[in-house]
């Protein structure tokens, strides 16, 4: 039940002049949760590994929080962007590399706006399978909107998308919002699992793992390997 694609005439005009102020005062909601992000880091930070890391923005927030940062990314110009951003920098590393193909061991491990571009159970077993003991999953994500409950959180989303637009960039932008420093855009998939199924298999591969609805069109979702 995706309210972009609801065919009642009020809503559906509701919605185009929705779009055309987003467009006029755009925000980046991946970039507005990397501060959930850094406030749930854990208490040993030797390595940190950002996955699908785009054009590196979270990697330049995660530097001097860890003594290295790896940033891995499958598509060839995000990575190539990145390692641009970092060259000659020793804390940060980027790879051209699918996750699948990772190894190594790491005290944190972050998701924005990936993980539904993987095989969800897989990347899971993957992320559990590199992570130290004590060391954490925190993701940002996105579900396929399917039942009222979906929509209860996407209608507030939509209305209030708006006002923090206004907010933070309260002068019309002349150009997209960039969740990087320009150049290539980044590359966009829709989502085929719903919340209610990233939650169950996220619960089932990851005992405790703690699955949020988040406002605009997000949820998150946290994991600490045990110690033990």
């Amino acid at each position: 039940m995706d309210i972009r694609t609801v065919p009642n005439p009020l809503v559906r005009a509701g919605g185009r002049w929705l779009h055309r102020i987003n467009q006029r005062h755009p925000w980046s909601h991946n970039n507005h949760f990397h501060g959930w992000i850094l406030r749930r880091l854990p208490t040993r930070r030797r390595r940190a590994l950002d996955v699908g890391c785009g054009k590196g923005l979270l990697l330049s927030r995660l530097r001097g929080r860890f003594d290295e940062v790896l940033g891995v990314d499958a598509d060839a110009a995000m990575a190539a962007v990145a390692a641009e951003r970092f060259a000659g920098d020793p804390a940060v590393a980027v790879r051209r590399a699918r996750f699948e193909e990772v190894d190594g061991e790491f005290d944190a491990i972050t998701m924005v706006a990936v993980l539904h571009h993987l095989p969800l159970e897989a990347a899971l077993r993957h992320t559990a399978a590199l992570l130290a003991p004590g060391g954490r999953l925190l993701v940002v994500g996105l579900a396929r909107a399917e039942t009222l409950a979906d929509l209860a959180w996407d209608l507030p989303s939509s209305l209030l998308n708006p006002l923090v637009g206004l907010i933070k960039h309260p002068q019309p932008a002349r150009r997209p919002v960039d969740d990087g420093d320009g150049g290539a855009p980044m590359p966009v998939r829709d989502p085929t699992e719903t919340f209610a199924e990233i939650s169950r298999t996220a619960r089932a591969v990851l005992p405790g793992a703690r699955p949020r609805r988040r406002l605009f069109f997000r949820y998150t979702l946290e994991w600490t390997r045990p110690s033990s």
